[in-house]
């Protein structure tokens, strides 16, 4: 069922709303919040919170809908995951954006070899963990996305091995990467909705922003190598697309509240992916 409509002030409120919040593993509503000497006054914040956060799914999920009522059906689920991670971008990075950037721009990184490794070692984690779920499935829709040929844990592991041979020490996986790859399994199990949508902006932000990143840092410290990460096999487009297709088809036995907290989960996807990049540019 298509949400109801949302005014235009109320689409234009995403970006506030989209502001950077203390991450938990669980759902918007289990946000921390102080407990004054009230109750009452403690039901009234988190219910303006949850509506805060309903608003941004609803908002973005009615700019995807179609313009005419009449008009039977509505856009596809992805239209509307995409709207909302593209209003998480900076106005540098797209068009649709609308956040401050909270980083220097990538043509100013400095990055280093050391820094790099313990990115692609923590991204390795990270595919490595969704790749395991899907192949578990112990959510019976999880199984659509196996060997999608987006998977990445095998490439990376072929970049690693050739910075062992160039003598580089591979470090441990660190904090970020982790954490990340705790949550992920959480999820999996007790919020798929939610898993869903780390298992999107994962792999299609990596496919999108993620090559830029390779690129500019290859240039500046791999002497413009190109690394497996950033290599796929068949036609990526078509790969994306398909992709593309089983999450819409996932989605269409979703309720809207199921898709409205998928929706939700994009800025803490953004947060977490956040981390693991940060370790080139410190």
């Amino acid at each position: 069922m298509a949400p109801a409509p949302a005014s235009l002030t109320a689409s234009r409120a995403l970006s506030p709303l989209l502001a950077p919040a203390r991450v938990s593993s669980g759902r918007w509503s289990s946000l921390s919040v102080s407990v004054g000497a009230r109750p009452a006054t403690v039901t009234v914040s988190v219910a303006a919170l949850t509506a805060q956060r309903r608003l941004v799914a609803a908002a973005a999920a009615t700019e995807m809908a179609p313009a005419a009522s009449g008009e039977e059906g509505s856009k596809p689920f992805i239209e509307e995951m995409r709207a909302v991670a593209m209003k998480l971008h900076t106005k540098d990075q797209a068009r649709e954006g609308e956040k401050e950037p909270q980083a220097p721009p990538v043509a100013k990184w400095e990055p280093s070899v050391e820094g790099y490794l313990r990115f692609l070692v923590d991204s390795r984690l990270v595919f490595q963990t969704l790749e395991d779920i899907v192949d578990r499935a112990t959510v019976p829709w999880y199984a659509e996305f196996r060997n999608t040929g987006l998977e990445r844990s095998e490439a990376l592991k072929k970049d690693l091995e050739w910075f062992k041979e160039q003598g580089h020490t591979i470090p441990e996986p660190s904090d970020p990467g982790t954490t990340y790859s705790s949550l992920l399994e959480e999820l999996s199990e007790k919020d798929p909705q939610a898993f869903i949508c780390h298992f999107y902006n994962v792999y299609f932000a990596h496919t999108a922003g993620g090559r830029m990143i390779g690129k500019k840092v290859s240039e500046k410290i791999l002497n413009k190598k190109e690394l497996e990460f950033y290599k796929w096999e068949g036609n990526l487009t078509q790969l994306l697309q398909n992709v593309r297709d089983k999450l819409n088809q996932v989605a269409s036995s979703w309720s809207r509240e199921e898709k409205d907290h998928c929706l939700e989960e994009t800025e803490k996807s953004f947060t977490y992916s956040g981390q693991l990049l940060r370790h080139i540019f410190t």
